[in-house]
């Protein structure tokens, strides 16, 4: 029995030594043998470990400069989780003076190798440097020897001038073993401290204060009553300050689960946001950074790379005298100089409200980012007595910002303001229209800044209906083959997003493209109209064979009249939903079909005609079904009014979308003509 207790003593006390011990360096044998992760047996891998400290140090002649460390050990379990090899940190990169920097990097890949513990170095092959514009810089790493069941383990120090603290993250999409947090900021700075209200796992936090102090160092000549004029007399005086700590030291983070058709996951992520709204040195008045959304977009507009960019005029005023010319009908002009700017500066591909190159440059170069793009056109408008602004926004993958902030916005469009109408324009995507945004600027408002300097909030949530409307002509032939033609007409952001995808692609591929996912397809005739005409609707057609879209028992011919354009499944599949479903737009899809019954045959059954609604109109699924002489005559609207489903409305959405899927592949049955 004695002996039984012992080795359940050194069982216990090996294992609390394996979930304590998280020195750099020191993985354990356990750690690499682990085959699943206790906490989330879906996991491809799980952080073992992160250790995040951030404080301040005073350096004479700069000031208090911010030190971040970071410590992370990784588990990685399949290949699906080697992207967790990889670290990519984004760093602040304006001047010498002005940015930050990426130092002590220290990395080791650990293995099990016949039964030891062997480890590999992160070397300077691994280690890459990116530029993302004048602003940004990314420092990357890859670990070396990823192999499945391996652990990661790397630790940094970010240096950085800037007193504001980026957010701190408590969730990834994979679980978290154990989270150390400790920030000490000077007493001298107030921060306001906010844990995301959208999340739904809520860390907590511990506040206290500690003494510290910083020392500075002087010298001075002074006279000298001996055989020399003047000394140097050396000095040193110490400031004593308090500290306010926060630390927070959590375990078991449960992963941040992605979901189909959520905007943004990191909107709903747990973190730390650590605003500055204050300065108080002793003995001096307090400096306040508390903001306002209308101080926030003024201070932007007024900046040399935003407001002065717009009052640039000389380098275009030729070319668009010469484009306008006598033109009195503002809706043309609109046009022509919209069309001008999306032909004239094409997107590099870079976000971003200020101008990166500035608008001559840009216009010179016939490229730039998205303010270079869109701030040209608003002046462009403005010259030609267009009353146009610019409006402010954050993308989706930027999230949505939660108090005012200039980091919250990295976009910008242009907004026409008319007795008549309003237009929202982007000329950075060369098949946007007026009022049709590219997808990635459509988060919930933008903030639209006026010439006198008056701001508000505008919605981005398009109102009018993209529409899709398919009519398909379908013929059986005696080998039960099918062959027929499909007629597609695209509005709005349907079509769009269909020129995005096939304008560049050649013909022979956008075959194959068109036949991907059909089954046993063959596709003929294919042609795309107005394919480069954005304004008007992308019009497909096509002919098409297909072999397996039949099926015949005891000589009986089943078969769905949608065929391949019938939802195979429903997206939506978890028992419970967290986060909101979010669509970007509006849309009312018409399937139109007639099927030609083959010679010698007689409908036997046909699905039973059915409307289903969703809370109360947001969406709304008809299908109608009837016989017409020799042929068959489906209609199938799927009318989705909603762009926003909130997760206790999910069990009914799902419900909604299993009922459009079963309606989609009800068959048809036919029968042999006694």
């Amino acid at each position: 029995m004695k002996k039984v207790v012992v080795t359940l003593m050194i069982l216990l006390l090996s294992t609390t030594q394996y979930a304590q011990d998280y020195d750099f360096g020191k993985v354990s044998k356990q750690e690499l043998e682990s085959k699943i992760c206790s906490q989330d047996s879906s996991a491809n891998a799980v952080v073992l470990y992160k250790s995040e400290k951030i404080s301040f140090e005073y350096i004479q002649g700069e000031g208090f400069m911010q030190n971040r460390e970071v410590h992370e050990r990784i588990k990685i379990y399949n290949k699906d989780g080697f992207n967790w090899a990889t670290k990519k940190v984004r760093l602040y990169n304006r001047s010498a003076a002005n940015s930050e920097s990426l130092s002590s990097l220290k990395g080791y890949t650990f293995n099990l190798i016949g039964g030891k513990v062997e480890k590999e170095k992160l070397k300077k092959d691994g280690v890459f440097e990116e530029l993302a514009n004048k602003y940004w810089k990314y420092e990357s790493f890859s670990m070396p020897n990823v192999k499945e069941g391996c652990v990661v383990e790397y630790t940094y120090k970010i240096k950085s001038p800037y007193l504001q603290i980026d957010d701190i993250d408590f969730q990834y999409t994979i679980p978290i073993v154990k989270y150390d947090l400790k920030i000490s900021t000077p007493e001298y700075y107030i921060y306001n401290k906010l844990l995301n209200p959208k999340s739904t796992y809520i860390p907590k936090l511990n506040l206290t204060t500690v003494n510290n102090s910083f020392t500075i160092h002087s010298k001075e000549r002074v006279a000298n009553g001996g055989w020399s004029a003047t000394k140097t007399e050396f000095s040193q005086s110490k400031t004593d300050y308090l500290d306010n700590v926060i630390t927070s030291n959590e375990e078991n983070i449960p992963a941040l689960k992605r979901e189909p058709l959520v905007d943004n996951i990191n909107n709903y992520k747990a973190k730390l946001i650590l605003e500055l709204t204050a300065i108080k040195y002793p003995n001096q008045p307090l400096e306040s950074f508390s903001s306002t959304w209308e101080k926030v977009t003024k201070r932007i507009y007024d900046s040399d790379e935003f407001g002065v960019q717009l009052d640039k005029t000389g380098y275009f005023e030729q070319d668009i005298e010469a484009l306008i010319g006598g033109e009195t009908n503002d809706a043309k002009k609109i046009s022509l100089i919209y069309d001008y700017v999306k032909r004239k500066v094409k997107w590099n591909g870079y976000y971003g409200y200020r101008t990166d190159n500035g608008v001559r440059k840009a216009y010179k170069e016939g490229s730039g980012n998205v303010g270079d793009i869109n701030l040209m056109l608003v002046s462009m408008l403005r010259s030609a007595n267009i009353k146009a602004n610019p409006v402010l926004l954050s993308t989706k993958n930027h999230g949505i910002p939660l108090f005012p902030t200039r980091q919250g916005f990295n976009y910008v469009v242009c907004m026409i303001e008319d007795v008549n109408f309003n237009v929202l324009l982007d000329a950075t995507n060369t098949y946007s229209t007026a009022n049709i945004l590219p997808v990635r600027a459509l988060n919930w408002q933008g903030r639209v800044i006026r010439e006198n300097g008056s701001s508000a909030w505008i919605d981005l949530q398009p109102k009018e209906k993209s529409e899709e409307t398919v009519l398909l002509n379908i013929s059986i032939n005696p080998d039960l083959t099918l062959e027929g033609k499909v007629r597609e007409n695209l509005t709005h952001y349907v079509a769009m997003q269909h020129r995005d995808r096939y304008a560049h692609v050649n013909h022979d591929d956008l075959i194959k493209m068109y036949e991907k996912n059909k089954g046993e397809i063959v596709i003929e005739n294919l042609e795309l109209n107005n394919l480069k005409d954005v304004e008007k609707p992308l019009q497909i057609t096509y002919d098409f064979q297909s072999n397996d879209g039949i099926e015949e028992i005891a000589g009986k011919l089943y078969f769905s009249p949608m065929l391949f354009l019938a939802t195979s499944e429903n997206p939506f599949k978890q028992t419970k939903r967290n986060y909101p479903i979010t669509m970007d737009f509006p849309v009312f899809s018409k399937y139109m079909v007639n099927v030609m019954i083959p010679e010698g045959y007689e409908v036997e059954t046909l699905p039973e005609n059915s409307a289903v609604d969703f809370n109360n109109g947001a969406a709304k699924l008809t299908y109608i079904v009837r016989k017409n002489g020799q042929y068959l005559q489906l209609l199938v609207n799927l009318d989705v009014n909603t762009t926003l489903v909130l997760p206790e409305d999910y069990e009914n959405f799902k419900s909604f979308f299993k009922s459009s899927v079963e309606k989609h592949n009800e068959k048809v049955v036919l029968k042999k003509i006694l």
